[in-house]
């Protein structure tokens, strides 16, 4: 610690033996610090506040029926987007600022010296901005601000207007394509329909429905004609001379032939052989069935004859005239029941035939009935979808939805809000007397003296003897006090110039 005391001590003394030198330096670094702090230009700053009034009755009150804006996420974008390249160029243009900039790279230098003065701050729980400037030359400054104030309202309006514009030419020619995809799909399922006209489901009766109705019908007039074939028997026993059995309808099994009965009776023989084999539309059946039918017909002409040559004067009676007549009816009935069977049959097996294809175009006519009623539910929610955008443009666009008032306006700046001269002075005179000292210490350090006997020990390694003690004349000290002033007057001059800037820096502000 002592030899710390002693090494600070000998700076000290150096630093006093070379105070001249230090004075020198501290008045050169001082009066150039002050000429550098003079020459700076005034900065000047204005700055707007602008509150956002978000909150409006369009918003309940158009809630489903169109999509309602975000207008605080809106406004948010706005003012972080504000100080894009774009936006700042703009304002160089409106301020005139590019007719300063004649080539590309003092214009970008503008712009990046525009874009670092340029600060904009918000509070989120009140949507109050505050957009702030500094420059050299007032009017400058407030038209910055009042440009930027005026792109900032404008660019809230206009950025969601050109979004929903957008949105709705894209809409728009969605539904173009749609309706060309409709009007395809109309054609397809008219022409699909043309050539299946025969096998599509008719007034919501599907092939199914159709075959069984087919069917019942088929069987209904096979009994019609089954009962109409009955009452002609009936009558025919009338006109042969069989009592008339209004109960009972009289058949060929009752009449006795045995020569056709005992054909008959092979041909049922041979008939239930191939039953066991076959169904009931195999071709030996249905021919077997035919023949029995015919030889029971022939039973029922050949008892006819017989009872005819019986009773000769019977055809002559008014009764057998009357039973000829309804039976010309019964056969006239009978022939258009058969008609109808055969018609109703060739129905049923034309539905029959055609069951293996009906099944794949019930399937071809539901993909295009789907791909056609899904391209209409498209078709109609564009269209809504379209006149929803169209409001939703409206909406945003429209100054009711916010409202901007200007709490403080951009205004002339008076007074400079920089350069902190007083500062500055002060921060000048500081390192004056740092580097007087550090110069004083430096040539101290170049040019070394012994200053006291113990610093000549140490560097010499010998012993000292002693000192000698100095003896000043009367001038010498004389001089050496006129010295000790003139440095004192030095250094006062120095804090004076100090004090005389200050009081000319604190003046004009």
């Amino acid at each position: 610690m002592e030899e710390l005391v002693q090494q600070l001590l000998s700076s000290l003394k150096g630093i006093w033996k070379y105070r001249w030198h230090a004075l020198l330096v501290a008045w050169l670094v001082a009066i150039a610090g002050f000429i550098k702090v003079i020459s700076l230009p005034d900065d000047y700053q204005t700055s707007a506040r602008v509150f956002v009034d978000t909150q409006t009755i369009l918003k309940p009150l158009m809630a489903g029926m169109t999509s309602v804006p975000n207008t605080e996420q809106q406004v948010a974008i706005m003012s972080r987007t504000l100080l894009s390249r774009p936006n700042v160029e703009r304002v160089i243009r409106m301020v005139d600022l590019d007719i300063d900039s004649k080539t590309v790279r003092e214009h970008e230098a503008q712009l990046d010296d525009l874009m670092s003065r340029i600060k904009i701050t918000g509070t989120n729980a009140y949507d109050i901005y505050t957009i702030s400037y500094s420059g050299r030359q007032p009017k400058l400054v407030r038209d910055v601000v009042q440009s930027l104030l005026t792109i900032f309202v404008e660019g809230s309006f206009q950025g969601k207007k050109g979004d929903s514009q957008k949105a709705v030419q894209f809409i728009d020619e969605q539904i173009k394509n749609y309706e060309e995809k409709l009007s395809s799909a109309e054609n397809i399922l008219k022409d699909f329909k043309i050539r299946n006209n025969l096998l599509l489901p008719r007034q919501g009766i599907d092939y199914g429905s159709q075959l069984l109705m087919s069917s019942d019908s088929l069987n209904n007039a096979k009994l019609e004609l089954l009962e109409a074939e009955q009452s002609r028997k009936a009558i025919l026993s009338q006109i042969e001379g069989d009592e008339p059995v209004l109960d009972l309808e009289p058949s060929a099994s009752n009449i006795s032939n045995p020569e056709l009965d005992e054909r008959i009776a092979a041909i049922n023989k041979n008939l239930d052989s191939l039953a066991l084999q076959y169904t009931e539309l195999h071709p030996d059946i249905i021919a077997s069935r035919r023949l029995v039918a015919q030889l029971e017909q022939r039973k029922v002409e050949e008892s006819k004859l017989r009872a005819a040559a019986g009773d000769p004067g019977k055809n002559y009676s008014p009764m057998l005239q009357q039973l000829k007549v309804a039976l010309t009816e019964a056969d006239a009935r009978v022939a258009a029941i058969k008609a109808r069977v055969q018609e109703f049959n060739a129905r049923n097996e034309r539905l029959l035939a055609q069951s293996n294809a009906v099944p794949e175009v019930e399937s071809q006519l539901a993909q295009l009935n789907r791909d056609y009623i899904i391209n209409k539910d498209n078709y109609e929610k564009l269209i809504g979808r379209r006149e929803a955008a169209k409001l939703s443009g409206e909406l945003s666009s429209t100054t009711d939805m916010m409202a901007f008032k200007i709490i403080d306006p951009p205004t002339v700046p008076f007074l400079p809000m920089g350069p902190n001269r007083p500062l500055l002075f002060s921060a000048a005179l500081g390192a004056a007397l740092v580097a007087g000292v550090a110069a004083a210490l430096l040539i101290s350090q170049i040019r070394p003296t012994f200053l006291s006997p113990a610093e000549l020990r140490d560097a010499t390694g010998l012993g000292v003897l002693g000192t000698v003690s100095m003896n000043w004349t009367s001038l010498q000290q004389v001089r050496r006090q006129r010295a000790r002033y003139g440095f004192g007057a030095c250094l006062g001059g120095l804090f004076l110039l100090y004090g005389g800037v200050m009081a000319a820096a604190l003046f004009k502000f």
